[in-house]
């Protein structure tokens, strides 16, 4: 199968690239030009997966975060359709903001420019589906994490904050009540088998991608400090993000699971896989 990826150098999309390429597919990447935003020439693909995307949930340029997350993609759909190359996209479980209930067809709560961005997309085509000749999955990624996320910086998981701060200062920092914070935390290597199975059917819709299990930041991390022989140092919530941090995400995940066949990653067991104890790491790093 012949197959572009879009924004292939940012964290999921390295890896959905990366996977597809080692399981046999034809696969080119694409990155976005903010410069002239052109589309890319689509006709000679059998799928188009969309990862590119303004991902800051604080950034504060409104008409830039449209231009590219929202006019751009519908673009790129359009050119899809066109050609009749099936389409998969990253959505967001943003949309849901503080809601305590995620399903694909309830309500939303966007609650910040990213948030929006995501459901007007994900509205978009939903209204056009019926008209579509193509197959178009949209998907509402929860908390993702994983390996090689280091360059998103603010934006990387706490799991990644959370070894880099052992590493370097010998303590994790964890915000003040984070026992009352639960999210969904999903693999990026979950994420990774969702695209790749889901290449395969020939099914339209938007599905929610997370383990269906709530998980505290406390918990997380309790196990990263266990597992990297740090303490916890407790922080005040910065004020850019009050206001607009979700509370809770689970996410009801029945309609893929209906579709796919996965066994979700527990933070444990990539935690245990994937964490050492500081020491070893930096020993590793001297030999």
């Amino acid at each position: 199968m012949k197959i572009l990826v879009t924004g292939y150098k940012g964290f999921i999309g390295s890896h959905v690239y990366k996977a597809l390429s080692d399981h046999g597919h034809s696969v080119d990447g694409y990155d976005y030009d903010e410069s002239h935003g052109c589309i890319p020439y689509i006709a000679d693909y059998d799928n188009v997966i969309h990862l590119g995307a303004i991902s800051s949930t604080t950034e504060k340029d409104i008409n830039k975060i449209f231009k590219h997350n929202y006019d751009f993609s519908i673009k790129l759909y359009r050119e899809c359709d066109a050609y009749k190359v099936n389409f998969q996209y990253a959505s967001s479980a943003s949309v849901y903001g503080d809601l305590t209930t995620f399903k694909e067809d309830g309500n939303v709560s966007p609650m910040n420019p990213y948030a929006w961005t995501k459901y007007l997309f994900d509205k978009f085509v939903t209204d056009i589906e019926p008209s579509s000749r193509i197959s178009c999955q949209g998907f509402r990624y929860f908390n993702v994490y994983g390996t090689n996320e280091e360059h998103k910086g603010a934006q990387a998981s706490v799991f990644t904050k959370f070894k880099n701060q052992a590493i370097k200062d010998g303590r994790i920092q964890l915000f003040e009540d984070s026992e009352n914070y639960k999210r969904d935390f999903v693999c990026v290597d979950d994420i990774v088998e969702v695209h790749k199975q889901m290449i395969w059917q020939h099914v339209s819709g938007i599905y929610n991608v997370g383990t269906g299990t709530a998980v505290s930041f406390q918990k997380v991390a309790d196990l990263c400090s266990s597992r990297l022989g740090v303490p916890i140092e407790y922080i005040p919530m910065p004020d850019n993000l009050k206001g607009q941090y979700q509370k809770y995400t689970k996410a009801n995940n029945s309609k893929l699971n209906s579709i796919v066949d996965i066994k979700w990653t527990s933070p444990k067991q990539w935690i245990d896989a994937n964490l050492d104890a500081v020491e070893d790491i930096r020993k590793s790093a001297l030999t």
